[in-house]
């Protein structure tokens, strides 16, 4: 009798274990799933060696793009000369990060298209002659005019760091940690130039100038 009541209280400790474990295994994986969908996970859109995923823009008088010591080149042509992403890209609420080199030439040397809900846009780097940093365009008027114009120098075979940041309310953006974008969307139209209409929803430009950019990637964010 008293041996058939320890067996009894053996199976049922051991049952116990054993739902415990099954618990905990299943805890952790929905922990497992939920960290998959979380906001923050970043994507490289470059790989360093190939343009997968991307595609020469056709615009036309274009020079020569290739891959050359982990960087894409976007060589000089007469007029633009770049690069759209083919996959698929977030609408609202991301940020890119990149970095973007002038090697030759005396105007922008990054222009990223890139969208703003059903809306474009272009962020100019260097352009106008080579020191115009703003918003292309808002209201029909260009980064050269409208509230997001500002002047920078720009030197030579040097690494930029870029950062925009697209949300439901504003357009952010940084070069080197220093902000040089701070729009609050409203009423207002934003579009962009006809001269990089080819770079939507997202692309990299640059005109009449020798380019490199490098280190691509977007991350989904919480507005």
């Amino acid at each position: 009798m008293a041996n058939g009541v320890v067996t009894r209280l053996i199976i049922v400790f051991f049952f116990s274990l054993l739902l415990a474990g099954c618990s905990s295994g299943q805890k952790g994986k929905k922990t497992g799933q939920s960290a998959e969908v979380m906001p923050g996970d970043t994507t490289l859109l470059f790989d360093g060696s190939t343009l997968d995923g991307w595609e020469i823009t056709n615009f036309g008088p274009q020079g020569p793009v290739y891959v050359s010591g982990g960087k894409i080149i976007l060589d000089m042509g007469d007029g633009c000369t770049g690069i759209t992403w083919k996959r698929n890209f977030p609408d609202i609420n991301y940020e890119v990060t990149l970095e973007a080199m002038r090697i030759e030439g005396n105007d922008f040397f990054c222009g990223l298209t890139f969208p703003v809900g059903k809306d474009p846009c272009t962020l100019i780097v260097g352009g106008w002659g080579g020191t115009i940093v703003g918003l292309s365009t808002i209201d029909g008027m260009d980064a050269s005019e409208n509230e997001t114009s500002s002047l920078r120098q720009f030197e030579k075979n040097r690494w930029y760091n870029i950062r925009l940041r697209v949300t439901e309310t504003s357009i952010k953006a940084w070069i080197d940690n220093e902000s040089v974008v701070d729009f609050t969307i409203g009423d207002e139209i934003l579009s962009v130039r006809p001269e990089v209409e080819l770079s939507k929803p997202f692309g990299i430009a640059s005109w009449r100038t020798m380019a490199a950019i490098r280190n691509i990637r977007v991350e989904r964010i919480d507005n």
